[in-house]
């Protein structure tokens, strides 16, 4: 077991080495890789109910998926064979998809749903205050495929296949113990979480998450990671996320004229500038008055229900995909945000925020959430570690 342990390590470390350093996120660590590392291109998200077995099968489980999850983000196979050895008469361990492609930024973050924290697995207790059962929000439309689950992974990447192929391997890994869900693929990040990426735009064509804080500023931690004393020992340094499918009707804002768009944002379309003036990363002035004394930015644009200003400071780590899904059944392109943020507490971050969107915001007329889910998101493990350990109590 040492020996081969000593071998796999060597080869992941000679994997990192020859893919550089710029394209490897380290899987171990004190926190999850995927909440602040550099937002990629590409995601694919999934969410899984845990079939009926025991506590030791599910501890089991989360120890696969991270013996596979460290092997596939440094470039290595999912198995300790690869796709091509191993038994013949055999499966192999590894699909095989991403065997002569490098990592790509691949990061691979897990997150426990509420309903995780049921009378299965002896887990009631232990469910996070923070970990709450989201409200009905006002003009909810919220499908049931699409809705909650057990686990969640969240797989990010700079190239589609990767991705993909990371949760391929976990879904075939957890046969007979975990079944998809529900799924969401997206592409073109429609947030920055570092100074060094420049603000996206979503499929309306608007700058996406200008506000959104970066992993450099100085309070960025407090606002994302769970602390000792916040609730249970075993989420300190973990965080919670709330991932939404937010279905947008592109045909009539495309038929909105820019006054109209500019307007709902409460930005120019362009710059991203606020319409009181300035440019992108100028401080919006919501008192700010034009002609017949109207607010330049409505006061039910937006940006003014959702900047931190208006909100007593309260921000959250956004890392949201747009999505294109094909057409539904109208003929309709069946598109949107995969919305995605991280927060250290959704009661007092995510929710009062969403709560004010929901009610009044201009955008409504445009978008509807149609899927949802929230999950706890435990810390980083050390080597030799599994995530989620501490759930159990090792």
């Amino acid at each position: 077991m040492g020996g081969g342990a000593t071998w796999a390590g060597t080869r992941m470390l000679e994997a990192q080495q020859q893919a550089g350093a710029a394209s490897v996120h380290p899987f171990h660590g004190e926190h999850q890789a995927g909440i602040i590392t550099p937002a990629q291109d590409r995601l694919h998200f999934a969410a899984f109910d845990v079939a009926d077995i025991t506590r030791s099968e599910l501890a089991e489980l989360l120890a696969d998926w991270t013996f596979a999850a460290a092997r596939m983000t440094a470039g290595l196979g999912a198995g300790s064979y690869g796709p091509t050895s191993g038994p013949y008469d055999a499966p192999p361990d590894d699909t095989g998809e991403a065997l002569d492609l490098p990592p790509a930024g691949l990061t691979i973050t897990f997150g426990f749903g509420p309903s995780l924290f049921d009378d299965r697995f002896g887990l009631g207790g232990r469910r996070p205050d923070a970990l709450i059962d989201l409200p009905h929000f006002a003009g909810d439309a919220l499908v049931e495929s699409m809705t909650g689950g057990d686990l969640c992974v969240q797989a990010c990447s700079d190239d589609p296949q990767v991705a993909v192929h990371a949760i391929r391997n976990l879904s075939r890994m957890a046969f007979g113990r975990a079944s998809l869900r529900w799924s969401q693929l997206g592409f073109g990040r429609t947030s920055s979480t570092t100074r060094g990426q420049t603000t996206p735009r979503n499929l309306f064509g608007f700058k996406d998450g200008t506000a959104n804080p970066r992993a450099e500023d100085s309070t960025t931690g407090a606002a994302v990671w769970a602390e000792k004393g916040d609730g249970p020992a075993w989420m300190a340094g973990g965080s919670y996320m709330v991932a939404r499918r937010m279905r947008m009707t592109i045909e009539t804002w495309d038929r909105a004229s820019l006054r109209e768009q500019e307007t709902v944002f409460g930005r120019t379309k362009g710059e991203g500038a606020p319409l009181s003036g300035g440019t992108e990363f100028s401080e919006p002035d919501f008192a700010l008055t034009g002609r017949g004394d109207s607010p330049l930015i409505a006061p039910d644009s937006h940006v003014a229900l959702a900047h931190p200003s208006n909100n007593g400071g309260v921000v959250m780590l956004r890392r949201g995909y747009n999505f294109v899904d094909g057409n539904d059944e109208l003929g309709r392109l069946n598109a949107g945000l995969f919305f995605i943020c991280f927060q250290r507490d959704p009661r007092t971050q995510f929710v009062p925020v969403q709560l004010s969107l929901a009610r009044d915001d201009r955008m409504n007329e445009y978008v509807r959430h149609v899927g949802s889910g929230i999950f706890a998101v435990p810390p980083g493990c050390r080597e030799g570690e599994s995530i989620g350990d501490g759930l159990f109590g090792h």
